[in-house]
C-alpha cells in the first residue's frame, strides 16, 4: 500500500500484514510512478488517496502514467464536499461547482476567474484547501470575489470532517471568519436561494413548485 502518510494513519487498521510506503505531500507523481513500477512487477498495490480518489485524488496520475493493458481499478469514495454538505444540511440540492484555492498547481488568475464565473452563475460552490499558512489571504480574496457579484449567502464550514476533532459552523459569507477556516476545512457557500432552518443549510431543489 502506497499513500501520503497522513491518509494511511487514517487507514491504519487496514494496513496490518501488508507492506507499507508512505512519503509526504507533494510526491503525488513518485506514489504513482511507483504504484505503476510494482504493479508491472506483478505485485498487487492498493494507493490510498483522502476522500474520493477522482476527486483532487491520485486516480489521475496513476492513470496517466499507467500503461495500456495494467489493469487499474478506481474505488469510489466520499469526497470532502458530500461528507461536508450532509454535516451541515443539504447545501448541495442544486447546481454546484467545487474550486480548490490552492495555487500550486493552478495558476491564482485562473481559479479568480474560476471563482467569478461561478458566483455570477449563481453555482453553490464548495472550497477546497481554503487557507493555510502559506496563503493565508486566498480565502478572503475569494470571499470578496463571491461577495461582489452577489448579496451574502448562507455558508458552512466543516474542519476536520469524519475525525474526532470535527467542528462545523453555519454562518453568512459577510460575517466568514476567515482565521478559523485551514487547509483540513471544507467551505460551502450556498447560492442566492440557501437558507437556514432548524439549524441545517438547505438549498431548495424546486420540488415544491
Amino acid at each position: 500500500m502506497l499513500g501520503y502518510k497522513t491518509y494511511l494513519n487514517l487507514a491504519a487498521p487496514m494496513l496490518e500484514g501488508k507492506e507499507v510506503i508512505s512519503s509526504g505531500m507533494k510526491q503525488e507523481v513518485v506514489r504513482a510512478e511507483l504504484a505503476v513500477r510494482l504493479a508491472l512487477e506483478g505485485k498487487r498495490v492498493a494507493v490510498v488517496s483522502g476522500g474520493d480518489p477522482g476527486v483532487y485524488g491520485m486516480a489521475g496520475p496513476v492513470l496517466e502514467l499507467a500503461p495500456a493493458g495494467l489493469e487499474v481499478e478506481v474505488i469510489p469514495g466520499i469526497t470532502a464536499a458530500n461528507a461536508a454538505a450532509a454535516l451541515l444540511g443539504a447545501p448541495l440540492m442544486h447546481d454546484f461547482a467545487c474550486i480548490s484555492l490552492s495555487d500550486l498547481l493552478t495558476p491564482w488568475e485562473t481559479i479568480e476567474r474560476r471563482l467569478a464565473a461561478a458566483a455570477e452563475a449563481d453555482f453553490i460552490v464548495v472550497l477546497y484547501n481554503p487557507r493555510s499558512t502559506g496563503r493565508a489571504e486566498h480565502l478572503e480574496a475569494a470571499r470578496r470575489a463571491v461577495l461582489s457579484r452577489r448579496a451574502s449567502t448562507v455558508t458552512g464550514w466543516v474542519k476536520n470532517c469524519g475525525r474526532a476533532d470535527e467542528q462545523s459552523r453555519i454562518t453568512t459569507l459577510a460575517e466568514l471568519d476567515t482565521a478559523e477556516v485551514d487547509m483540513f476545512t471544507t467551505v460551502v457557500v450556498g447560492n442566492s436561494q440557501t437558507f437556514v432552518q432548524n439549524g441545517r443549510m438547505i438549498t431548495p431543489r424546486g420540488y415544491k413548485k
